[in-house]
């Protein structure tokens, strides 16, 4: 990771009131199988989760790349973040995998982005807008792209 540069991500207040974390269950309901050894079981201490990264930055960076050279842009992106995982959650490289729009979040939405024949990243439906948008819950405020929908 580059350290002149800032990183394409957050790390969220954990801390805070309300933050889930997906602490527990998994041992408590494997650890009395008998033919598993303890090793097995227990595993490894340090969580395979990470938790507490918000990839907003990232995401916001990708659109604003939309039409530029795919290699440079990732280049960039893979510099400026720990791994590159997060990059592959909107961008799709196959076809099957297109997507208009993606979920990142409880109530986020980021346009789906692909890399076209001529190795330009584009926007899977450039027409989407947060007006087309409908909320599946009236409790949350819905975004897509950071711009609110589903409110009167």
């Amino acid at each position: 990771m580059n350290k002149d540069k800032k990183p394409l991500y957050r790390k969220v207040n954990t801390r805070a009131r309300g933050v889930r974390h997906n602490f527990g269950g998994d041992f408590k309901y494997s650890k009395n199988k008998k033919r598993e050894t303890i090793e097995q079981v227990k595993g490894s201490m340090h969580g395979k989760s990470e938790r507490g990264l918000d990839y907003t930055p990232l995401f916001r960076f990708l659109l604003s790349n939309v039409g530029n050279d795919w290699n440079e842009v990732f280049r960039e992106a893979k510099s400026r973040l720990d791994k590159t995982d997060p990059i592959f959650w909107i961008v799709a490289l196959n076809e099957d995998d297109r997507k208009d729009f993606v979920r990142v979040g409880e109530s986020s939405f980021f346009s789906g982005m692909y890399v076209d024949n001529e190795n330009k990243l584009q926007l899977t439906n450039s027409e989407l807008t947060a007006k087309e948008m409908t909320p599946y819950c009236d409790c949350c405020t819905h975004t897509l792209n950071g711009e609110v929908f589903g409110t009167e």
